[in-house]
C-alpha cells in the first residue's frame, strides 16, 4: 500500500515493511523545516502501520544536510524562526529513538552534514560503497545542530568524534562500519536487495520482543550499565508472563520436544 503523506516525504507499507523517502532530489534532500516536519510525521505514522522502517533518500542521494538556503532565510527572519529548522529536524531524530518499532537508514550517495546527523539517530544504518559521508560543518565555519556532537562521541569515542568534527573530514563507509556507525557495508548493485532482506527479517520477529529490545539497548546507553542490567531482568520475566507469544517460545527453548 503506498500512501504519499507529504510532496516532501513520500511512504509505503509493503510486507508489515514501512518504507519512508526522502522526497527532495533536485536539493539532494536537504532538510527544510517543512520536510523535517514531513519526516517526523511519517514516522509516527509507520511506527501504528508496519513492524520496522526503512528511511532512504530519492535521486540516488540519502540526504545532504540542511537547505542553506532556507538557513538564510530563516536566520534573516529572527534567532526563533532559525531555532524552528533544529527544532524540527532535533524532534524527528528524535522520534527515531522513541518509537516502537526499529528503524533502518538506507544511506547512498551523499549522506553529509544534517544527513550524517540522520545516520548517527537511526537504530541500523546499511551503507552503499558508493556512499560519501562526511560531517562537514567546519569546512563552512558552522557547528552541527542535529545531535553530531553529542551523539557521535557516544558512537565513536571522544577522539573519533573531536578529529572527524574539528577537520570535517569524510569517511569511508567502510570506516563508518569499523567506527560502528552503521551496520554493513553493500555494493551498490546489491544496496536494495539487502536492504529488503534485513526489513523483512526484522519484520518477521515478534513485535512486542523488538520493542523491548530496542528500549532496553536505547535506554541502557543512557544509564550506568547495573540499572541497565536490572531493567533486562524485570522486563524479560514481565515479557514471558505477559506474552502469549513470548510464553510458548520459552517452552518451546526449554523443552525441545514439545515444539
Amino acid at each position: 500500500m503506498s500512501d504519499v503523506m507529504s510532496p516532501l516525504v513520500s511512504v509505503e507499507v509493503a510486507d508489515d515493511v514501512g518504507w519512508l523517502t526522502l522526497n527532495r532530489p533536485d536539493a539532494m534532500n536537504a532538510i527544510s523545516v517543512g520536510l523535517a516536519r514531513a519526516l517526523d510525521a511519517a514516522l509516527a505514522d509507520l511506527a501504528d502501520r508496519s513492524s520496522v522502517i526503512v528511511i532512504r533518500g530519492s535521486g540516488g542521494n540519502f540526504c545532504v544536510g540542511g537547505d542553506f538556503a532556507e538557513v538564510v532565510r530563516l536566520s534573516a527572519q529572527g534567532d526563533d524562526a532559525l531555532a524552528e529548522l533544529f527544532e524540527s529536524f532535533g524532534a524527528a531524530c528524535r522520534r527515531i529513538g522513541e518509537v516502537d518499532v526499529p528503524v533502518i537508514a538506507a544511506v547512498e550517495g551523499f549522506a553529509t552534514a544534517g544527513g550524517f546527523e540522520l545516520m548517527l539517530a537511526s537504530d541500523i544504518v546499511v551503507i552503499s560503497d558508493n556512499a560519501k559521508v562526511a560531517d562537514h560543518h567546519a569546512n563552512f565555519a558552522q557547528i552541527p545542530g542535529g545531535g553530531s556532537t553529542q551523539r557521535l562521541a557516544r558512537i565513536a569515542g571522544r577522539q573519533r568524534a573531536l578529529a572527524l568534527i574539528l577537520t570535517g573530514g569524510r569517511l569511508t563507509p567502510q570506516e563508518c562500519v569499523d567506527w560502528g556507525i552503521a551496520h554493513q557495508v553493500v555494493p551498490a548493485e546489491d544496496f536494495e536487495a539487502a536492504v529488503t532482506r534485513l526489513s523483512r527479517a526484522l519484520a518477521e520477529k515478534s513485535p512486542s520482543a523488538s520493542a523491548k529490545i530496542k528500549r532496553l539497548v536505547r535506554d541502557g546507553l543512557e544509564g550506568p550499565l547495573e540499572e541497565g542490567l536490572a531493567s533486562e531482568r524485570r522486563l524479560v520475566v514481565d515479557h514471558i508472563r505477559s506474552d502469549a507469544a513470548a510464553n510458548a517460545a520459552a517452552a518451546a527453548f526449554i523443552n525441545p520436544s514439545s515444539s
